[in-house]
């Protein structure tokens, strides 16, 4: 199984076009276990903004959010389930099916504020098992 963990970049795309504003996010935290019959994901929002953003709003960093849980899968799990994409980096490039759940997100959160890192990977485990076990 292959970890990966990605943070991705706070930024600021506002722009008093409407159809050309894309709003502000802060940095988002990614951690996916990868194996050969897919990948599942926890995805959570730090709320850590741009520096300007920050001061704008008088932001802290207690914003944070767990955002999702879920897996990409190169095959639907279920009945009707459609690809969201042609390509997926998770799977090499393979088509993907993804199903999440910001729910789930909030339990994998607790393990991450209880157990560090360790406690998230086990988790993703469990899921990967859970997930892709019918697919063998």
């Amino acid at each position: 199984m292959e970890r990966i963990i990605e943070f991705s970049p706070a930024y600021d795309k506002r722009d008093p076009d409407p159809t050309k504003d894309y709003g502000i996010h802060g940095v988002s935290l990614r951690m996916v276990l990868k194996g050969q019959r897919g990948a599942v994901q926890f995805l959570l929002y730090t709320g850590w903004q741009l520096p300007h953003v920050r001061d704008e709003f008088k932001w802290t960093a207690t914003h944070v959010l767990p955002a999702d849980v879920g897996y990409h899968s190169p095959v639907p799990l279920y009945e009707g389930q459609n690809k969201i994409t042609e390509s997926c980096e998770y799977l090499d490039g393979q088509a993907c099916y993804y199903d999440g759940s910001g729910l789930a997100a909030e339990r994998f959160f607790d393990v991450l504020t209880h157990e560090g890192d360790a406690g998230v990977w086990r988790e993703l485990e469990r899921y990967y098992v859970e997930t892709f076990e019918e697919l063998e």
